[in-house]
């Protein structure tokens, strides 16, 4: 598999080119809520192209959570988002169309996963999607967009189940989680001379999917397994599971969950006076993992992430201060991911668009041209999609938190 080294910063360049005369007449659909700098359509008649004339509107939703208690990863790849489209708003209304975001909460919930992607489908007007954020919405909102030819790219959900469906309109710029779990095991393995662990998860798609993996390579690896326990997610007190975790004496803990239930778990573990490594997957990407479990309690906590140091690199950290300046946001652990995610689907839009000499495409036609993408340039990770819909170009970085900061170590090997 061909692969992006850590975060060269390509430039990402979404140059419009001819201008393409002529736009179908559109609706104004109902069910969306927009979100920020967005702006109406002006008209839903035949219009000419070439900015002078009437802009049709378009409608590209954001979906993830963007409340409760893991908020961080649907708000971050949003502002993202956002910040691409409003690169690109101009572009389009040049070519005829108006192309507005419209930001949706699922609250990583499976079931309010299928009522938001219901309601999306029922807007005419929506001819894509970035997101889900999560596996869990993500697979059961799929169901949904498949029916109707809805083409979504997710800047995070990692689930390897998610693409392994058969549904045509699945993709994501990030790496699967059997890609993520495997690295992890051998990262600990190779670089953290690990040599038994205890192996924990919180019984939903994406913790126990990371765990499943990381089970899987130890096992190939010779690494000792000193047991194999499921918790529920949004419990307060760990203390008894714990209890038996600690009686077997691992040098690591691995928890495949979010960093909500991870936080509350390592400072309860750190109380009962274990000192050795706990490793997660990108769940843990948070600041509120480091004030959840107390700084000190955080150090010897290494994670694996799908995406890469945005400030590794002098554009990188350019890019930071355009973006935080521009939008007021700080950069999140999705925000580049969603800024490429966007990237890709303006792209397909526009080839779209194209083909279909200058009209409004359909939904099928958007999906078609996302689908073929091919050696797509983005600011944070290159993109072709194979087949399933998985980028052949995504890769697995490493990061621990040390003195309440998060520090990256580099690409898992």
């Amino acid at each position: 598999m061909k692969k992006q080294k850590t975060l060269s910063i390509l430039a990402a360049a979404f140059t419009v080119s001819a201008l393409l005369a002529g736009c179908a007449g559109g609706g104004g659909g109902t069910g969306t809520q927009q979100s920020g700098g967005e702006t109406p359509a002006q008209n839903s008649g035949s219009g000419g192209g070439g900015g002078g004339g009437a802009t049709e509107k378009l409608v590209i939703a954001v979906v993830g959570p963007m409340s409760g208690q893991y908020s961080d990863y649907g708000s971050t790849a949003k502002a993202g988002a956002e910040y691409a489209l409003k690169e690109k708003q101009e572009a389009f209304k040049q070519l005829g169309f108006d192309v507005q975001l419209s930001s949706q909460d699922d609250q990583a919930d499976p079931k309010q996963g299928v009522a938001v992607a219901q309601m999306l489908i029922s807007n005419p007007d929506v001819i894509g999607v970035v997101g889900h954020a999560t596996t869990g919405a993500s697979v059961t909102a799929a169901a949904q967009y498949d029916q109707e030819k809805l083409v979504m790219v997710s800047p995070s959900a990692t689930g390897s189940d998610l693409t392994e469906q058969g549904k045509k309109i699945v993709h994501r710029i990030c790496a699967r989680d059997d890609q993520q779990g495997s690295k992890a095991a051998i990262y600990a393995k190779n670089s953290l001379n690990v040599k038994n662990a205890f192996i924990m998860h919180d019984k939903q798609a994406y913790g126990q999917g990371l765990a499943d993996e990381v089970k899987k390579q130890f096992e190939k690896d010779g690494v000792q397994i000193l047991g194999y326990e499921g918790v529920t997610a949004g419990e307060k007190d760990y203390g008894a599971v714990l209890n038996q975790i600690l009686a077997t004496k691992p040098e690591m803990i691995y928890f495949g969950g979010y960093y909500s239930d991870a936080g509350i778990i390592v400072k309860q573990a750190r109380e009962k006076g274990f000192t050795g490594i706990f490793m997660g997957g990108d769940g843990y990407d948070s600041a509120d993992l480091v004030k959840i479990a107390g700084a000190e309690n955080a150090n010897n906590v290494v994670f694996t992430s799908t995406v890469g140091d945005v400030g590794a690199t002098e554009e990188g950290k350019k890019w930071i201060a355009d973006f935080e300046s521009a939008t007021g946001n700080k950069v999140g652990i999705f925000t580049s991911f969603g800024y490429d995610s966007m990237g890709v689907m303006l792209h397909g839009l526009e080839e779209a668009i194209k083909a279909n000499g200058g009209k409004k495409p359909t939904r099928e036609q958007v999906l078609e041209a996302v689908h073929n993408i091919k050696d797509y340039k983005g600011k944070f990770v290159n993109v072709t999609f194979n087949e399933k819909g998985d980028n052949e170009f995504a890769s697995v970085y490493v990061y621990k938190y040390e003195n309440g900061q998060k520090v990256y170590i580099g690409e898992a090997k």
